[in-house]
């Protein structure tokens, strides 16, 4: 199948110069219909509040603003003007503690330079053709952080604990 992304506007916030022209080169070759650009997730966070773009792709270490930081002010901070837009996190970090820290600040996807441009065009075919949920916790905002499907699920109730009937911090009695 494939992919019309010809009304798809994507930001991409990355501070090296040739890694930012190359993923936009990938992403007009890939027939992106707008691309948008950063050099820093301050400039990120503007330029997305200006031009709400559909996807985000972002850098991870950046200075002076990092895309970690833009990614919870994404997601959290009030003057956000799509606190659910997927994020695709390119990073030279692969170690699992990063994946997870990744995951836990809202991240939709995760992109290990070096990558290639069938890499990067399957990141975008899964945010458009299996859009995750967006939970909301006490300490927590961002695409559901379960991925695998579970096929002979057929309840409300997923774990043990659910089934044990014992209480967690999350529990409220409302009456």
């Amino acid at each position: 199948m494939t992919l019309k992304l010809d009304k798809v506007s994507v930001l991409v916030v990355e501070d090296i110069a040739p890694m930012r022209n190359l993923i936009i080169g990938v992403l007009d070759a890939l027939g992106v219909g707008k691309i948008y650009s950063a050099e820093h997730g301050g400039a990120g966070f503007a330029e997305f509040k200006k031009m709400n773009p559909d996807v985000i792709i972002t850098d991870w270490e950046m200075e002076p603003v990092s895309g970690f930081e833009m990614i919870q002010k994404i997601r959290n901070d009030p003057t956000s003007v799509n606190k659910t837009v997927p994020i695709i996190l390119i990073t030279g970090y692969s170690a699992k503690s990063r994946v997870i820290q990744a995951r836990d600040v809202g991240v939709t996807e995760f992109l290990t330079k070096p990558f290639t441009g069938q890499d990067l065009a399957k990141r975008i075919a899964h945010i458009i053709n299996r859009p995750r949920d967006f939970i909301e916790t006490y300490s927590f905002f961002g695409p559901d952080r379960r991925r695998r499907k579970i096929d002979d699920y057929e309840g409300p109730k997923r774990r043990e604990i659910d089934e044990s009937g014992k209480k967690d911090k999350w529990d409220i009695n409302i009456e």
